[in-house]
């Protein structure tokens, strides 16, 4: 068993370096003094001066915040709604309509890319930042549900038996009572919908049009002009950095709520 266990610590470590290395080595490039992707020669932060100072940058980073918000924020609702249905009634349909949320989690991202696309050019729909929303939505709802479904799997329902013998009705026993128990889901869930949005690349990419730009999209669009280069480095890590931090965020606020 010691030899299972040590084996089986050894592949886990290399999972992750294999994983994780990568990123750890454009993090430690993107501080390179020199252009040269193969060797580091000194400390610098130039290509992050160089990031900072570029207006393109701050505009596709305005455009990723506000966009994954909207995403966000209709995808906590429409999700809490759809969980709610499914984990509380029974209707016609419950079982199909359980699959269908789960077919933007399963089917490839390209796939529904290039569906969403084709749909807005038979709708005859000028692509741009409503587009984005739209079909950053598509997928963010899956997720959202899916999380919501996880935690009201073992949610007590003799709680708002108890609010309404006590005197409450049904917004109020929503609000003050189902609201506040499901809150760590629905922090994790909009946690995931907002990054999932924010970092999205190829839906985005689709779904887009001429002029408007997220972070992912300059990022995809320097690499394509002039390929890896240590200013890409910086932006990709700082894009990164941005993703770790609502991690964190979401990690420390999982600790508050449990004590």
């Amino acid at each position: 068993m010691k030899i299972i266990s040590s084996f089986l610590k050894i592949f886990t470590i290399m999972v992750f370096l294999f994983l994780y290395s990568p990123i750890v080595v454009m993090i430690i490039f993107s501080f390179n003094e020199s252009k040269s992707l193969g060797v580091f020669t000194s400390f610098s932060l130039k290509w992050y001066e160089k990031v900072v100072g570029n207006p393109e940058v701050w505009r596709a980073l305005y455009n990723s915040f506000w966009v994954g918000a909207v995403v966000t924020f209709v995808s906590i609702i429409l999700g809490l709604m759809m969980a709610m249905a499914v984990t509380r009634y029974s209707f016609s349909g419950k079982s199909v309509l359980e699959s269908l949320i789960l077919i933007p989690i399963i089917i490839p991202e390209i796939a529904e890319a290039l569906s969403l696309m084709i749909m807005y050019i038979f709708l005859n729909l000028p692509l741009g930042p409503a587009t984005v929303i739209i079909g950053h939505i598509a997928f963010s709802i899956s997720y959202v549900t899916v999380v919501m479904r996880a935690r009201m799997a073992g949610y007590d329902k003799s709680i708002e038996e108890a609010a309404r013998t006590l005197g409450a009705n049904e917004l109020q026993t929503f609000f003050r009572i189902t609201l506040p128990t499901l809150y760590p889901a629905i922090l994790a869930a909009g946690l995931l919908a907002f990054t999932l949005s924010f970092d999205d690349l190829i839906k985005t990419l689709f779904t887009t049009g001429p002029g408007f730009k997220t972070l992912p999209l300059v990022i995809w669009s320097s690499a394509a002009r002039g390929g890896v280069s240590p200013e890409l480095n910086s932006l990709s890590s700082f894009a990164l950095s941005i993703s770790f931090l609502f991690a964190l965020f979401r990690l420390k606020t999982e600790r508050s709520v449990g004590r």
